[in-house]
């Protein structure tokens, strides 16, 4: 085949993909690039979404999902393996990034303080983790045991799946956070599944007189803690990452 021949079938296939409609969540699974195309089908908490631009920001994705006004939501984009990182309200998200699973919102309704009051501030969270916390309803503390800082979230939300359908979620708050990275998680009580499969890369941590359970999860070189990018608030959408892909092995 000529030079010219191999660059009109070059130019047809290229034409071809374009007409597609690339689903994200399925060339994430596949570990694949989406590529460009004048189609894309994202998922945004449980719907499914066709747009036809290949890059959106934050509050545009929102605003799709009908979650508005925006700034009453978080969003964050969730890569393959339960990675999640948040997204500002103008930062522009491109649908052609490899690895890029779907999206997840949070809702920041302001409650009336009273049921998000911490009984116990052993030490200060930053003011964007507290304002979170409390935007979201949840009953926080924050504690010093078993040799570090830790944030208690108490009533923390699972998906169906688990025996419990609350439970106290524990995460160690490093020396150095929020520069220094939040890692794994620790539930209580241990959770275990409904159908009865064992999850896997667990252990014990005594913390607050309880026998928490501890699950070995942590962040990959291709998605790392990010200073000034990641907190409190992504690490419990990457929690509810793991809780949800531990259900699908």
């Amino acid at each position: 085949m000529n030079t010219k021949k191999l660059t009109e079938t070059n130019e047809l296939a290229t034409e071809a993909i374009a007409e597609e409609i690339i689903d994200l969540e399925e060339f994430a699974k596949a570990g694949r690039k989406p590529p460009k195309a004048k189609r894309y089908r994202i998922r945004i908490d449980k719907k499914h979404y066709v747009v036809e631009v290949a890059a959106m920001t934050g509050r545009e994705l929102l605003n799709l999902a009908g979650k508005t006004p925006a700034t009453n939501f978080m969003i964050s984009q969730i890569f393959h393996g339960g990675e999640a990182k948040k997204i500002g309200y103008d930062e522009k998200v491109d649908f052609t990034k490899p690895g890029i699973e779907r999206f997840r919102t949070l809702p920041l309704d302001q409650t009336d303080g009273e049921t998000a009051t911490p009984a116990r501030q052993q030490f200060l969270l930053p003011q964007a983790d507290r304002e979170f916390l409390e935007a979201r309803g949840l009953i926080w503390e924050t504690i010093t045991d078993a040799g570090g800082q830790w944030l208690l979230v108490h009533d923390f939300p699972l998906p169906n799946g688990y025996t419990s359908e609350k439970v106290i979620t524990a995460l160690m708050i490093a020396p150095g956070y929020p520069d220094a990275q939040i890692d794994m998680v620790y539930f209580y009580p241990p959770l275990v599944r409904t159908d009865g499969k064992a999850i896997k890369a667990l252990s014990s941590q005594m913390l607050d007189g309880k026998n928490f359970q501890r699950w070995s999860r942590h962040r990959t070189a291709q998605n790392p803690w990010q200073p000034g990018e990641d907190d409190v608030s992504t690490h419990l959408t990457l929690v509810e990452g793991w809780l949800e892909k531990e259900l699908t092995r």
